[in-house]
């Protein structure tokens, strides 16, 4: 039995070295603005279509507000934002869903961007709003998605591995060990590289948004007025998926002169 363990914990090895070996030898891909090398083994392709597929389904279960001055502005900032992320082979769309619970914003793959209706109090003006779809956008540019479902899979990698080493041991050794190594995995890799992805974002966005001719300095208060709209209800960071708006009016202002030299006022 015991060299049958052993066989087995060589063979399932074999094959975590071999899928190690594919995320060494995957391209790497440079993001924009901040120079990042990424890593990232989802086919652009895939990504693309994935982002059209969900745009289409969230736009098939809302209201979409087709006309008015709202959505007048949703379009007027999000080309300008496309047009200064120079991104090619995106085929840009922007809507406008009537939700004024939701605050909120995404842009997926392709370029299939949506505002909700709610977060446009908080946003107050063109500029707050730049600040939103310029993060979003950042997001796509930058490929956030593909590189997080490429961290997931190799966090699944590192499971298996664990799980071979550990596959001569009791079944509570294996339980605790690989337990601790879920909520260690999420706490101190997974967590901590979304914040990072959403600090990314937030630095691309307010390259974007002083590109488009947005004054960068409004995002700085778009995020106090979302601190002050959020009240206390914010987890601690450290368990969250996000910046604490703290964290992110102190990186905005560490960015903001390297933001304010793409920035030109219009006449």
């Amino acid at each position: 039995m015991k060299r049958e363990n052993q066989l087995r914990t060589l063979y399932n090895l074999h094959w975590v070295a071999l899928i190690v070996l594919m995320f060494m030898i995957a391209g790497c891909a440079t993001v924009p603005v901040t120079g990042r090398r990424s890593l990232n083994l989802i086919p652009e392709s895939q990504e693309l279509a994935l982002g059209l597929e969900s745009y289409q389904q969230v736009l098939s279960e809302s209201e979409i507000v087709k006309s008015g001055a709202e959505f007048e502005m949703v379009r007027r900032v999000g080309r300008k934002i496309a047009a200064a992320s120079d991104r090619p082979g995106y085929e840009w769309e922007f809507s406008l869903i009537r939700d004024e619970a939701t605050v909120n914003a995404f842009c997926l793959p392709g370029g299939k961007v949506a505002i909700y209706t709610g977060i446009l109090p908080v946003a107050e003006n063109e500029a707050g709003l730049a600040t939103v779809m310029a993060h979003e956008i950042a997001h796509a540019i930058a490929r956030h998605g593909g590189e997080r479902m490429t961290d997931d899979l190799a966090f699944q990698i590192g499971g298996m591995g664990l799980e071979a080493l550990l596959n001569e041991k009791s079944e509570t050794t294996r339980s605790v060990v690989l337990a601790a190594y879920g909520i260690g995995g999420q706490v101190g890799i997974l967590l901590p590289f979304s914040r990072a992805q959403e600090s990314e974002a937030d630095h691309i966005g307010l390259v974007y948004m002083a590109k488009a001719g947005y004054d960068p300095r409004e995002s700085i208060r778009f995020w106090e007025r979302m601190g002050k709209s959020a009240g206390g209800s914010a987890p601690p960071e450290w368990l969250s998926t996000h910046p604490s708006h703290g964290t992110r009016v102190e990186q905005l202002q560490k960015w903001m002169p390297e933001a304010l030299t793409y920035y030109k006022p219009a006449p």
